[in-house]
């Protein structure tokens, strides 16, 4: 239910259907429980299905495979909107309809589309993508996970980091070397099941708690050969690809935490008196509203001409970068002007917007820090090297 009048983006009829749909289970489903998700840590996979069933999980994907064969305009929109309910549910639906079903949708071959796209844009199964390691992060060409060649296929050796839905995760790409350099790291789609393969400790965060994270190990896990997503030796292409899309999908969080902040902190500033009236009527607490509803539609604009491009076939790795920068800065600090105009109450866990602030931080981080963004946007607009 939205707590303010509606800026028009004209952004279409399908985004328009999709907000709508996404807006109406997120209400309904998501919200209730997004306190619970957040205080026991817990993941509602219960839900995967019924999002699979309203098409959600494959937005991006041609009606051929299953899916409802939209844009990344529309993805942003359904991770806006799902983000705005539950931040935490909103970055595990991202890893699974961004990360791993359209990287497979990108790159896997018919037959792979065919094994694995019905299951996870169904929701019967979550999706996973692996990249990161302990002394791999922003300069991920450095991980280590070993992928040895034997008769057949491969065997893997060695861990990951930080990664997202990885613990309930059926189907997970994960990256790993083949070679020297990044000439060497090939792209493969590793099944739960599979020997040799397990899940590590359990990381605990500060916020987005409820999506899911964890290590995770391979011990002599032997991959066949039919489960190399992408060229042998080209998964930095396949890697750096899906980073633009990612960035772009993924900014969407960060506006959907600023529309719940907006969501609290309206109907606090018009009910809560101070001195005889609402406290909406000062002039400082105006000021913090206004700022945070230009933050919020500041980044909107950015992130949907992002998108938009990315559907267009134009977009620019220094545009994804800084549409993710502005959203995930801008949501850090709408959630520190809710937490501030909700006084003592804010700063206290009967408030969500605490959660907020708790969530935000992640997108500084994840996806490539700020400071890796701004380096890039940097190196293009220069042209150093």
């Amino acid at each position: 239910m939205s707590t303010m009048p509606d800026f028009d983006f004209a952004l279409g009829e399908a985004a328009d259907m999709i907000r709508d749909t996404t807006a109406r289970f997120a209400a309904d489903k998501i919200a209730p429980i997004a306190a619970k998700i957040d205080a026991e840590d817990w993941f509602p996979i219960e839900l995967w299905p019924q999002m699979g069933a309203l098409g959600l999980h494959g937005i991006t994907v041609g009606e051929e495979d299953g899916g409802l064969g939209l844009g990344y305009l529309e993805h942003v929109i359904a991770m806006e909107e799902v983000s705005r309910a539950s931040a935490s549910l909103g970055l595990s639906y991202g890893a699974h309809s961004n990360l791993c079903v359209n990287q497979l949708r990108r790159w896997g071959n018919a037959q792979q589309k065919a094994k694995y796209l019905p299951g996870l844009i169904s929701g019967e199964h979550v999706g996973s993508l692996a990249m990161s390691e302990v002394g791999a992060g922003s300069d991920v060409v450095s991980m280590k996970l070993k992928a040895s060649e034997v008769a057949g296929g491969y065997r893997l050796n060695g861990t990951k980091f930080w990664i997202t839905n990885s613990a309930y995760a059926e189907t997970l790409i994960v990256y790993a070397k083949t070679g020297e350099g990044s000439g060497g790291i090939t792209a493969f789609i590793i099944e739960k099941d599979m020997p040799g393969f397990s899940i590590g400790q359990k990381i605990q965060k500060m916020g987005m708690r409820g999506s899911p994270t964890a290590e995770l190990v391979f011990d002599d896990c032997f991959v066949p050969q039919e489960n190399v997503m992408g060229p042998l030796n080209g998964g930095v292409g396949v890697l750096m690809s899906g980073l633009d899309y990612e960035r772009a999908v993924l900014a969407a969080g960060p506006l959907g935490i600023m529309q719940a902040c907006l969501d609290v902190v309206l109907p606090y500033v018009r009910e809560r008196k101070q001195f005889g009236s609402p406290i909406g009527s000062f002039q400082m607490v105006q000021a913090k509203v206004a700022d945070m509803y230009v933050a919020l539609n500041s980044a909107r604009a950015y992130v949907y001409a992002v998108a938009r491009a990315c559907d267009a076939g134009k977009t620019t790795r220094f545009d994804a970068a800084g549409a993710i920068l502005l959203a995930s800065e801008n949501a850090v600090k709408c959630s520190l002007e809710a937490i501030q105009a909700l006084g003592g109450a804010g700063y206290t866990t009967d408030w969500p917007v605490e959660r907020f602030l708790r969530d935000a931080k992640l997108y500084d981080i994840g996806a490539g820090t700020n400071e890796i963004r701004r380096f890039l946007i940097a190196r293009e607009l220069i042209g150093a090297r």
